[in-house]
């Protein structure tokens, strides 16, 4: 039988969840619970296996990850972020990148006017001060009738675009891949960067995490946004430049964020985005629902079936 092996399901996830059985029925299964703090100790734990579950993205697929383990085959990722595995150095190993594009994507994109809707509706604030004994009448910000400004329209940006035009928000959008045809559908229209951050009340950022999308959305894109204007991120934290959108928020030239992502994770104590009354935090979890989950764990083992079916299936390279 393959050996497979789980090394970084930490915090337990993979182990609880129905397809963790299912998984150890196609093979000789070896599961980690605790993280592995170095290179080295990844290395180790992958070493002499075929295929690897891969869980949590702080686990660095590395050149020198797969140059060391000869025997990996097949990597499946749990999740659609593949920006903590070398690519390329996988292709030229002849190791197999799969994932689990789509899972999460309503959930995801539920989360992103969540986080808008709590910014603008200051749910967060109200409910302190209720709590609180206060009673407060704050003016409240409408969507409706508002514009939406979509960054990157893959699966969760159209997802939040259609979400966006249900609250009756004109959504406008931007991608380097602009495609007419599922704007028509989705009811947006797309238009240049820097019309969209000059004239959205929401700009929604849905960029996959890349070398040239690190810091995409930096000082200077956040200073052509409109003072009255909110920020959500769900996508990956390292897609905009936090100390510039942190000062930016202390200082009134942006109304408010909504981020459930960061550049490091968890976020610091000292952080400065933690002081900020203008700013919702979630953290990291858009996307876990036992539905997302399950579903995306069931992607999972099913790419390692099918995989060793010799059928390969959402394969990254």
């Amino acid at each position: 039988m393959p050996r497979i092996v789980c090394p970084d399901d930490y915090p337990t996830i993979l182990r609880v969840r129905p397809a963790f059985d299912r998984l150890g029925t196609l093979g000789d299964l070896t599961h980690y619970d605790s993280k592995a703090e170095t290179e080295a100790e990844l290395i180790r734990r992958i070493s002499g296996f075929e295929v690897v579950v891969n869980i949590r993205s702080f686990s660095k697929f590395t050149a020198g990850v797969f140059k060391a383990a000869t025997d990996l085959k097949m990597l499946s990722i749990w999740g659609t972020g593949t920006n903590h595995v070398d690519l390329e150095a996988a292709a030229a190993a002849g190791v197999t990148v799969t994932s689990t594009p789509d899972t999460a994507t309503d959930a995801i994109a539920e989360h992103s006017v969540a986080l808008m809707l709590a910014v603008n509706r200051k749910l967060i604030e109200l409910d302190r001060a209720v709590k609180n004994g206060q009673w407060p009448r704050e003016f409240l910000t409408l969507a409706c009738g508002k514009t939406l400004g979509i960054v990157g329209t893959g699966a969760i940006g159209l997802r939040t675009a259609v979400l966006g035009r249900g609250l009756g928000m004109n959504v406008i959008a931007w991608s380097r891949n602009a495609d007419p045809d599922k704007a028509a559908a989705a009811g947006f229209r797309y238009v240049e960067l820097d019309e969209l951050l000059s004239t959205s009340d929401v700009v929604s950022v849905h960029l996959r995490l890349t070398e040239e999308t690190e810091g995409f959305i930096s000082a200077e894109r956040l200073s052509k946004i409109k003072p009255s204007a909110i920020l959500v991120n769900t996508a990956r934290g390292a897609v905009v430049d936090e100390p510039a959108l942190a000062a930016a928020l202390a200082d009134g030239r942006l109304a408010g964020a909504g981020l459930d992502v960061f550049g490091s994770e968890p976020i610091a104590a000292g952080d400065p985005i933690l002081g900020l009354d203008n700013v919702v935090l979630t953290p990291h979890n858009a996307g876990q629902s036992t539905e997302v989950l399950d579903r995306g764990f069931d992607m999972a083992v099913d790419n390692v079936a099918r995989y060793l079916a010799g059928e390969p299936v959402n394969v990254v390279v």
